[in-house]
C-alpha cells in the first residue's frame, strides 16, 4: 500500500465511520498522545525502566499505526501529499548525509 492510498483509506474512514476530521489542534494532541505510547513500549521494553505488568500486553505496532493514522489525518486536513513529501525529505537527507554517516567514527562496526 501506497502513502497516497493510505491517505484515501483514511479519508474514506473519516467520512463514513468517524463523521468527520476533529480539528487540526485536536488531532495534534492526539498526535502527541500516541507518540508518547509508543515511547512509553520503547522506553520500558528496549530502555532501561521496568515494564509493568499493564505495559506487557501493549502492541508496538498498533501504537505505531495510532501514530500514522493521526499524521495521516493531519496531512489530509492540511493538503499535504505525504509520498511526495517523503520523496523530497528522502533526497534532501541523501544530498546532506551522502558522506557524513560512513565517515563518523560512531557508525564504524
Amino acid at each position: 500500500m501506497t502513502l497516497k492510498e493510505s491517505q484515501a483509506i483514511v479519508d474514506q474512514w473519516i467520512k463514513e465511520v468517524g463523521v468527520r476530521y476533529f480539528n487540526e489542534l485536536t488531532n495534534m494532541a492526539m498526535l502527541t498522545e500516541e507518540v508518547g505510547e509508543v515511547a512509553r513500549i520503547i522506553a520500558r521494553r528496549y530502555g532501561e525502566q521496568s515494564e509493568k505488568e499493564s505495559d506487557k500486553t501493549k502492541d508496538l505496532g498498533q501504537e505505531m499505526a495510532d501514530v500514522l493514522f493521526v499524521l495521516i489525518c493531519l496531512a489530509n486536513q492540511t493538503g499535504i501529499d505525504l509520498s511526495e513529501e517523503f520523496l523530497k525529505n528522502i533526497a534532501k537527507k541523501t544530498a546532506r548525509d551522502q558522506d557524513r554517516h560512513h565517515n563518523n567514527p560512531k557508525l564504524k562496526a
